[in-house]
C-alpha cells in the first residue's frame, strides 16, 4: 500500500539520482530482514528531494511490496501536536474505525486516537506516553503484514511532537522491518529545534546528500523535458551557470523558455544569460504583475491557507467563486501550481509571493485568514497555525482560540505544541496567574525548572487565598521534580496559614476540600526531605484522620497512614488506616492512596493486601500508560518481594523498571529501582555487580532525602560485607541508624540496620556492642509488635549473645520468622541458629536445621545464603551437593517476567503492552527461555515454574493474568 495520490511534485523527470535510489534499494533490503533503517535525506530548496522520493515510492520502485506512509510537513503546521504524524497515517484514516483501519486500533493503538483525528471533539483524553505508544503500536500492527516505509518530507517544518515520536519508534523497533526517511532542506535548518538534532543523533542513519546537477546532468534533463531536442553545449553550460545546477529552477527557466519559443541552441544561450541570476523570485514578480490583481489576490490568498476548498480562497481574497477558479487556472499554467492538485509549486514559489506584502499587510492577511477558518469550522489548532505567524495575538478572541488550541494539543499529548500556544496567551495576559499556571503544567514534562519558575511567578501575581492556594498545590508538587522539596514545603505552609486566616474555623465544604488538598500536598512534599520532616510530623500530630469521604481526604489518610507507621508506635493501628485509605466506598483509588498504603501494610505484615493494592496500580498504571507511575509501584513491589525473600520476583520487577526508566527525562532522579536490583545482586552472590549497579545511581544529593536515601546505604553495605569489608559495612550501616534518627523515623523494619550491624559486631567478637545495638533495635520492635520485627529482634539478640542464652533467643528468632512473610530472614536465622548449636556440639539438630536453611535460602533465591548454610552443613559433617545455578537462576529478570506472565496466560501482545516494549523483544526473550529451560511448548512454562514458588510467596492475583492495558 502506497498513498502515491499524496506524493507529486515538479513535472520534470528524475535525472542524476539512480545512485540515490540504488541506496535506498540497499537500505529498503536492510528493513525488510529485520534491521530497522533512518535515512536523512536533504539538499538546497528545489534540489529534487521531493522528486526523488516519488521515484521510490512508485510502484515498482525500490520500495515496491512495502506499506508505504508519506507525508509532507508545513510551516503553518509546524507548531501544531503530532501534525507530522497525521501527515503520515492520514490516508489510512485509522479515526474513521471502519475495516483495515479499526483493526490497526485495536488494544494499545487506540491511544493513538488524540495525535490522528483533525478534530478532538469524539476521541478520548491522551497524554504524551500513551498516545507515542499507541502510535507504536499502530506501526507495529502495520508491519505485522508487510514491511513498512516512514517517508516524511520537508522535515525542517515537522512539528517536535512527531520528531519525538519517531524517536520513540526507533528505539523501539530492534528486529523490526522498518525504514524511515526523513527528507529536509540543508540550508534553512531544522525549525523543530533540538528534536530533529536528538533524534539524528541517537540513531545510526544514513546521510544522504542531493548535490546540483552536473552539466552532462542538465543536458540529460533537456533531453526529457524536450523530447526530440539536442541542446548545444552553450545552452547546457547557460543553463548550468544561471541555475546553478538545481532542478526546480531549471523547471522554471525551461517552461520560460520554452514559452517564449527559445530553441535549446547557441542563439538560445544567448537568451538564458540574458535572463541572469536567479530566476523562481524574479518569475514569480512578472508572472504576477502580468495579471489581473484578482490573480495577484488569490495567490496570497493560497500562500497563506495552504490547499483549500476553492470557495475559502475566494473568501479570503475577497473575489467570487468563478474568479477564483479562472485565477486559479491562471497559476497553474504559469507552472505556479502543482499539476495534480491545489497545491503552490514549491514552499519558494510561496516565500516569493508572500514577499509581494509588506509586514502589516501580511499580518492583516494571516489575521483573516484565522478568522475565516474559525468562520468555517477549523479546529483551534489550525486556526492558531495562523496566529503563530504573528507578531503579537493579544486580541481576545485570539487568547481564546490559543487556549484552546492548548487544550487541544493537550489531548494529542503533545505539551510542546500547547506550550508554544500559552507563550502567546501569557504575552497578551502577562498579569493572569491561571495562564502561567496552564503554560506550567504543559511544560512539567519537558521543562520542569521553567515550570516551577511559571508557579514561582503565578503565586506572586494571585490576589486570592483560594487562587493562591491552587496554585501552591502545584507549585509544591512540582517542586519534588526538581529537588527543591523545602522550597515547596515552605509555600504550602504560607497558603495554609493564609487560609485558615480567610476562611474561618467552620469553611464551606468546597473551601474544606481546597485546604485539605493543600494540607495533604504538604505532607506529601514535606516528607521528601530531611529539613522538613519535622514540619510534616508536628503537623501530622495535630491531624485527626479524615474518614477518607472525599478525593482530598483520602490522600491526607494515605500520607498520614504513613507517617503512623514510620512512628513505629503501632502496626495495627497503622494497619486499620491503610484499610481506610484503600476501601473508602465511592471515591477513586488513586496512586497517592494505593502506593502508601501497600507500604505500610508490607511494613505490618499484611503481604497479601500490599501486593493487591500494588497489582491495581501497575494494571492501572498499564491501562493508561503512566510509565512514571509504573516504574514507582514496580519499585515499590520489588522491595516487597526483597523483604518477603522471593528474590527472583524482586529481580525481575527491578530490571524491568531500570529498564524503563532508560528511555525517560526524569529517569536520571530515580534510585528505588537501581537499590533493589543490588540487594538482589548481592542475595544472588555478586556484590560486586550490585556496587556496579548503585553507582549508576545520578540523583544528586541523596543523602537529603528520607525513603531511598537508607535504603540505599543498607543495599551499598550488605554488599560491602559480602565482598569482605565488615568495618566498610559497619560504618555504612550506622551512618543509616544516624540518618534515620535525624528524620524521626522509628520503624524497625523499614531499614533495619540495627539487625544487619548487630550480627557484623557479633561475627567480629565485639560482642557488648553487638547488644547494645540489638537492644535499641529490640525497642523498637517491641513496640512495632510484627512476627517479623519480634523476629529480627530475637535473631538480633541471639547472634550478640553466646552460648544457650543466644541459642533460645536463635530458637524464637526461627520460630517467629517462620510465622512471617520473610523467608529469606527465616534461613539466615537458621544458619545462625546451626551455627550456635554446633558450638554447644548439638552437631545432629545443628545439621537439620542447616539443611532447612539451604533449601529455604534456594527457594528464595538467595544463592549466597544457600552456600553459605551448605559450606556450615558439610563442615559439620553433613552430606551435600554443590549449590549450582538451576535454568531458572539463569534466566535474566526481563526473562523472568515475561515466562511468568505468558505462563498465566497472557498472550505475546499482551505481554509486550505491560512491559511496554515490542512483540518482537517478548518473542526474542521467550526464545531465550525455552533454551534455558529446555521447554518447547508455552504450556510447559508454568509446571517449571513452580518449581521454584514458596508456598506462602504471593496471593494469586499479585501474578494474575495482567488486564490488557488500553482496553475497556
Amino acid at each position: 500500500m502506497t498513498n502515491r495520490a499524496r506524493v507529486s511534485g515538479p513535472s520534470l523527470p528524475l535525472v542524476g539520482r539512480a545512485a540515490h535510489l540504488e541506496t535506498l534499494a540497499a537500505r529498503a533490503a536492510t528493513a525488510r530482514a529485520g534491521r530497522p533503517q533512518l535515512v536523512v535525506l536533504d539538499g538546497p530548496a528545489g534540489a529534487g528531494k521531493t522528486s526523488l522520493l516519488r521515484a521510490a515510492l512508485d510502484g515498482g520502485g525500490p520500495f515496491d511490496g512495502m506499506t508505504v506512509l508519506y507525508g509532507a510537513c508545513r510551516a503553518v503546521d509546524s507548531a501544531h501536536g503530532y501534525s507530522g504524524v497525521r501527515a503520515l497515517f492520514g490516508p489510512l484514516n485509522p479515526t474513521a474505525r471502519r475495516g483495515r483501519a479499526a483493526t490497526l486500533l485495536d488494544g494499545a493503538a487506540r491511544h493513538a486516537l488524540p495525535a490522528l483525528a483533525p478534530d478532538l471533539s469524539d476521541t478520548a483524553h491522551g497524554n504524551g506516553f500513551a498516545v507515542m505508544n499507541g502510535l507504536y503500536w499502530l506501526s507495529a500492527n502495520l508491519m505485522a503484514d508487510r514491511p513498512l516505509v516512514l517517508a516524511l518530507d520537508d522535515v525542517h517544518w515537522c512539528d517536535e511532537r512527531s520528531l519525538r515520536w519517531l524517536d520513540f519508534l526507533l528505539r523501539r523497533a530492534d528486529d523490526m522491518p522498518l525504514l524511515v526517511v526523513l527528507a529536509l532542506r540543508t540550508e534553512s535548518g531544522p525549525a523543530a529545534g533540538p528534536a530533529l538534532t536528538d533524534l539524528v543523533a541517537h540513531h545510526q542513519h544514513l546521510p544522504l546528500r542531493l548535490t546540483a546537477l552536473s552539466a552532462p546532468e542538465v543536458g540529460e534533463l533537456v533531453r526529457s523535458a524536450l523530447p526530440g531536442t539536442e541542446p548545444s553545449a552553450s545552452f547546457v553550460a547557460a543553463l548550468t551557470s544561471v541555475t546553478g545546477g538545481n532542478p526546480l529552477e531549471l523547471q522554471w527557466l525551461l517552461h520560460r523558455l520554452h514559452s517564449a519559443g527559445v530553441r535549446a541552441d547557441d542563439a538560445g544561450a544567448e537568451r538564458v544569460t540574458e535572463i541572469g541570476g536567479r530566476v523562481i523570485a524574479p518569475a514569480v514578480q512578472e508572472v504576477l504583475d502580468g495579471q489581473p490583481g484578482r490573480v495577484r489576490e488569490v495567490a496570497r490568498a493560497l500562500a497563506v491557507l495552504g490547499p483549500e476548498h476553492p470557495e475559502h480562497l475566494a473568501a479570503l481574497a475577497g473575489v467570487s467563486l468563478v474568479q477564483a477558479e479562472e485565477a486559479l487556472e491562471i497559476l497553474r499554467r504559469a507552472a505556479l501550481l502543482q499539476p495534480d492538485r491545489l497545491e503552490l509549486l514549491h514552499d519558494v514559489v510561496r516565500t516569493a509571493i508572500l514577499s509581494t506584502l509588506g509586514p502589516a499587510a501580511l499580518a492583516r492577511l494571516r489575521t483573516r485568514a484565522a478568522q475565516l477558518l474559525s468562520d468555517v469550522g477549523r479546529s483551534p489548532e489550525q486556526i492558531a497555525g495562523q496566529l503563530l505567524l504573528l507578531p503579537e495575538a493579544d486580541e481576545p478572541w485570539m487568547t481564546s482560540v490559543l487556549s484552546a488550541a492548548a487544550a487541544q494539543a493537550e489531548q494529542r499529548g503533545a505539551p510542546e505544541a500547547a506550550a508554544r500556544y500559552l507563550e502567546l496567551v501569557l504575552r497578551a495576559a502577562p498579569d493572569d496567574p491561571q495562564a502561567r499556571m496552564r503554560l506550567a503544567e504543559c511544560l512539567a514534562e519537558t521543562d520542569p525548572a521553567r515550570s516551577v519558575t511559571l508557579l514561582r511567578e503565578a503565586l506572586d501575581l494571585a490576589d486570592d487565598v483560594r487562587t493562591r492556594a491552587t496554585v501552591a498545590v502545584r507549585f509544591g508538587l512540582a517542586c519534588l521534580s526538581v529537588q527543591r522539596s523545602p522550597e515547596g514545603a515552605r509555600v504550602l505552609t504560607e497558603a495554609l496559614d493564609a487560609l485558615d486566616t480567610a476562611l474561618g474555623p467552620v469553611p464551606e465544604p468546597a473551601d474544606q476540600e481546597l485546604r485539605t488538598f493543600v494540607e495533604s500536598a504538604l505532607l506529601i512534599v514535606g516528607a521528601d526531605e530531611k529539613s522538613t520532616m519535622p514540619l510534616v510530623r508536628a503537623r501530622a500530630a495535630r491531624l485527626t484522620p479524615p474518614p477518607g469521604h472525599t478525593p482530598a481526604q483520602r490522600q491526607q489518610l494515605a500520607m498520614l497512614t504513613v507517617l503512623t507507621a514510620m512512628d513505629g508506635r503501632s502496626a495495627s493501628q497503622a494497619v486499620r488506616q491503610a484499610r481506610r485509605a484503600l476501601h473508602s466506598p465511592g471515591v477513586p483509588l488513586g496512586a497517592w492512596s494505593l502506593l502508601p498504603a501497600s507500604l505500610v501494610l508490607s511494613l505490618a505484615d499484611e503481604t497479601g493486601e500490599a501486593l493487591a493494592a500494588l497489582e491495581t496500580v501497575l494494571v492501572d498504571s498499564r491501562r493508561s500508560a503512566a510509565v512514571w507511575t509504573y516504574v514507582l509501584a514496580l519499585g515499590t513491589r520489588a522491595f516487597v518481594h526483597l523483604d518477603n525473600g522471593v528474590i527472583t520476583h524482586a529481580m525481575a520487577d527491578a530490571q524491568t523498571a531500570m529498564e524503563l526508566l532508560g528511555d525517560q527525562e526524569w529517569g536520571e532522579g530515580a534510585a528505588m529501582p537501581q537499590t533493589a536490583y543490588a540487594v538482589a545482586l548481592t542475595e544472588r552472590g555478586e556484590p560486586a555487580r550490585a556496587e556496579e549497579v548503585l553507582d549508576t545511581i545520578k540523583r544528586p544529593r541523596l543523602d537529603r532525602f528520607v525513603w531511598e536515601y537508607h535504603w540505599y546505604l543498607m543495599a551499598r553495605a550488605r554488599a560491602r560485607r559480602a565482598r569482605g569489608d565488615a568495618q566498610g559495612a559497619l560504618d555504612l550501616l550506622r551512618t543509616c541508624g544516624d540518618s534515620l534518627a535525624e528524620c524521626g523515623l522509628a520503624n524497625p523494619v523499614l531499614a533495619p540496620w540495627w539487625l544487619d550491624a548487630a550480627c557484623l559486631l557479633a561475627d567480629a567478637g565485639r560482642h557488648a556492642e553487638a547488644r547494645a545495638t540489638a537492644g535499641h533495635g529490640a525497642a523498637l520492635a517491641e513496640r512495632w509488635g510484627t512476627r517479623r520485627a519480634l523476629g529480627y529482634a530475637a535473631l538480633a539478640r541471639g547472634a550478640a549473645t553466646p552460648g544457650p542464652d543466644g541459642t533460645a533467643l536463635l530458637r524464637e528468632a526461627a520460630g517467629r520468622l517462620a510465622a512471617s512473610p520473610a523467608h529469606a530472614d527465616h534461613a539466615r536465622a537458621l544458619v545462625h541458629l546451626g551455627r550456635a548449636l554446633l558450638a554447644e556440639g548439638e552437631r545432629r539438630e545443628a545439621r537439620e536445621h542447616l539443611r532447612d536453611a539451604v533449601a529455604l535460602a534456594r527457594r528464595c533465591g538467595s544463592l549466597a545464603l544457600a552456600r553459605q548454610a551448605r559450606e556450615i552443613l558439610v563442615g559439620a559433617g553433613g552430606r551435600m551437593r554443590e549449590i549450582t545455578v538451576s535454568p531458572l537462576d539463569m534466566l535474566t529478570g526481563t526473562e523472568r517476567t515475561v515466562a511468568t506472565l505468558v505462563a498465566s496466560g497472557a498472550s505475546n501482545r499482551e505481554a509486550a503492552e505491560s512491559l511496554f516494549v515490542t512483540v518482537r523483544t517478548v518473542e526474542l526473550h521467550l526464545t531465550s527461555v525455552y533454551r534455558k529451560l529446555g521447554v518447547t511448548r508455552r504450556a510447559d512454562l508454568a509446571a517449571v515454574l513452580d518449581t521454584d514458588v514458596l508456598p506462602a510467596q504471593a496471593p494469586h492475583d499479585a501474578y494474575a493474568r495482567p488486564t490488557a492495558p488500553w482496553r475497556g
